[in-house]
């Protein structure tokens, strides 16, 4: 069995997914999407397939150990994107040719279900409520949202006011016995951070994300986790082992390794592996696709120290196609109870409508996010 070609697919609402064929056995697909940067991570695969053609898919790490060091300048989210979605690919067409879920090819499953959480947005606490509200009724016992919008740098009174406003009215709404995070998005000097959390233990969320920016985050984070009891999580901007390593070091409670980001399934379970001897678990980020979410649930379930999963249904991105929309059948992704059941069909678990995405795929997207600014005109993170 050999490669044939590798192809990538820009897809709405702002994703990006990568196919693998091969001569005489399946074909595989992955999910590389770098919000506002899907572009770059399509050229990038196709620089790495030219290793690829020919190649026996089934040396998954030997092919991951190639396309992330014999280029000489490694890392980065674009590099790490690109290997994420043909790693992925690559996993599918292995579980496929063995006829097995990914999961059981990692060690098998040390759970049943996996506990998911859904977003809900809004600028106010009425808005908050209703929507965590609604979620809970949905079945889901736990629920992420925004902390706050543009910041100054060290804001307000009343913007910290806000902040607890909104995490306030998501507790009433939820109860005791249910779970919300908060995205804090680097939107937060580390000043204002350890400002904030303080003023939210008493509401008593089951993590703060991204308290501060990746960068500052090897020699700030740990003040900020000394700060508080809430546990801190972050990891989406993070895309490899040791990048993770100073933030573990730092006390973190949660990583975040995005499969689509960090180079895919492989690298993401020595992320795993490596957060576990910290005594901390991991909740992967994805509010992105279905095949990003398909592989996401395969590490969790083959995963000891595995937390929640996060996924994008009726997310605030997808306006213009939802996660189920290029699935052959939507029902994998059955969330009850505020859980997933364990896939049992072979390779990542999920049967992609090829004709949808190639037809999606002839208009594309240009996904951007936003530009903020400050009441001073200066440029303010999103």
């Amino acid at each position: 069995m050999k490669i044939t070609q590798v192809e990538t697919f820009l897809v709405a609402p702002r994703w990006l997914f990568v196919k693998i064929s091969t001569d005489d056995g399946p074909d595989g697909w992955g999910e590389a999407t770098l919000e506002s940067r899907s572009e770059p991570v399509a050229a990038a695969v196709d620089v790495l397939a030219e290793y690829l053609l020919g190649a026996d898919p089934l040396r998954i790490e030997a092919h991951w150990q190639v396309l992330t060091r014999s280029g000489f300048y490694r890392g980065g989210p674009v590099l790490s994107s690109a290997v994420a979605g043909i790693d992925q690919a690559l996993w599918d067409i292995a579980g496929k040719y063995r006829g097995a879920p990914v999961h059981e090819l990692l060690g098998g499953p040390v759970r049943e279900r996996v506990r998911v959480y859904s977003w809900i947005g809004g600028d106010d606490p009425a808005e908050i409520a209703d929507q965590a509200a609604a979620q809970r009724e949905a079945g889901f016992t736990a629920v992420k949202m925004n902390g706050s919008g543009a910041l100054e740098p060290i804001d307000t009174p009343l913007a910290v006011d806000r902040t607890v406003a909104l995490a306030a009215a998501a507790r009433e709404a939820l109860g005791s016995d249910a779970d919300f995070g908060i995205d804090f998005h680097g939107r937060f000097s580390t000043a204002m951070a350890r400002r904030v959390l303080r003023e939210l233990e008493p509401l008593r969320p089951m993590f703060v994300e991204e308290p501060v920016l990746p960068e500052y985050a090897p020699h700030r984070l740990r003040d900020v986790v000394e700060s508080t009891s809430i546990p801190i999580a972050t990891g989406e901007r993070i895309y490899d082992r040791p990048g993770f390593l100073p933030v573990l070091q730092a006390g973190i409670g949660v990583a975040q390794p995005d499969l689509a980001h960090c180079g895919g399934i492989s690298e993401g379970r020595r992320i795993a592996s490596l957060a576990e001897t910290f005594d901390v678990h991991i909740a992967p980020h994805c509010p992105l696709g279905p095949l990003a979410l398909a592989a996401s649930l395969q590490l969790a379930f083959a995963t000891p120290n595995f937390l929640i999963q996060e996924q994008s249904a009726g997310i605030h991105y997808n306006t213009t196609a939802e996660l189920l929309d290029y699935l052959v059948d939507p029902s994998v992704f059955a969330f009850t109870g505020g859980y997933c059941p364990r896939p049992t069909a072979p390779g990542l678990g999920v049967q992609i409508d090829e004709a949808a995405v190639r037809k999606a795929a002839a208009d594309g997207h240009r996904w951007r996010g936003p530009v903020w600014r400050r009441r001073d005109g200066s440029f303010a993170e999103w």
